[in-house]
């Protein structure tokens, strides 16, 4: 399994009967997670006193409890590099509580910045530029942490407001200034025209939701997407392409899935090599990993 293990802002304190207590900063907060099937006790003090509870609804949806919980708050990250350590800066993150239980982030994808942190960093110091394209990029994490190692970066989300989300994160992060495209445009569409302009991309990174809408009401279905939107990506792919990382949080694309999509579409053309895998996040109480989807990583031949 791949785990996110390096964060200090951030941890799983426990998990039980359907929920997680985290701490995001100095904030606790529980959360809902259909991965936690066990009803295990519940002895730590922070399921007591939680900032936020988001609580789910037996109609659907849900709704947050607030018990002092601020408006906004702020998480940082520092990604493993290869580039010198005085280029090194935290990521910050706003955190706000969102609808259908989020923050505007997911933790457990700092295990993939810091894999490609390392990738995008050792080819920048070799003299290499690295163009990346990233789809469903949310509110920027793995655009934020490719631009810190050096990538020049394309980030396409479906949604202005997460867009301008990741906006502030750059700013935070002392970024404002990096080679970022901001584009808010559905990913299928996108692609396809990138295609006909003849565009190449380094390295592309896709976190595609299970379902979703474009921005006028495009319908997204990951099992029936999913595998010509790779097909199509892969011809945006320059010669000597660095990574293609592909994200799952759906039950049925296990990381089997995603090697066999990966390896089908790219591994013929390019070569290199795939490894996917269960990702996931440490649990303190416990000593064990709570699974958080799974992660396709190709990666070309260096």
């Amino acid at each position: 399994m791949i785990v996110a293990d390096r964060w200090n802002d951030y941890e799983v304190i426990d998990c039980s009967n359907g929920e997680k207590l985290e701490r995001w900063g100095t904030q606790l907060l529980i959360r809902p997670d259909p991965q936690v099937i066990w009803n295990t006790e519940r002895k730590n003090p922070g399921w007591a006193h939680p900032a936020g509870h988001y609580l789910r609804s037996r109609s659907g949806g849900g709704e947050w409890s607030f018990f002092g919980l601020p408006k906004q708050w702020d998480i940082r990250y520092m990604p493993a590099s290869s580039v010198p350590d005085s280029r090194c800066k935290p990521l910050v993150f706003h955190l706000k509580p969102f609808r259908f239980k989020h923050t505007g982030l997911f933790p457990e994808q700092a295990a993939n910045w810091d894999w490609f942190s390392r990738l995008i960093g050792t080819a920048v110091s070799n003299g290499r530029s690295v163009r990346l394209l990233n789809l469903f990029a949310y509110t920027g994490g793995a655009t934020l942490a490719a631009a810190a190692s050096g990538a020049s970066v394309t980030h396409v989300d479906a949604s202005k407001g997460m867009v301008g989300w990741a906006k502030e994160n750059a700013e935070s992060s002392g970024l404002s200034g990096a080679p970022i495209r901001w584009l808010v445009d559905d990913c299928e569409k996108f692609v396809q025209r990138e295609i006909r302009r003849g565009s190449r991309y380094d390295a592309i990174i896709m976190d595609p939701p299970s379902y979703g809408r474009g921005p006028k009401g495009e319908i997204w279905k990951i099992e029936d997407a999913i595998y010509p939107l790779i097909r199509d990506c892969a011809c945006l792919l320059s010669d000597s392409p660095l990574f293609f990382l592909v994200n799952s949080y759906t039950t049925g694309l296990q990381a089997s899935v995603l090697s066999y999509l990966l390896d089908t579409l790219i591994t013929p053309t390019h070569g290199g090599h795939t490894a996917s895998d269960e990702i996931g996040l440490p649990v303190t109480e416990s000593g064990l990993i709570l699974p958080c989807g799974a992660s396709g990583r190709w990666i070309g031949s260096l």
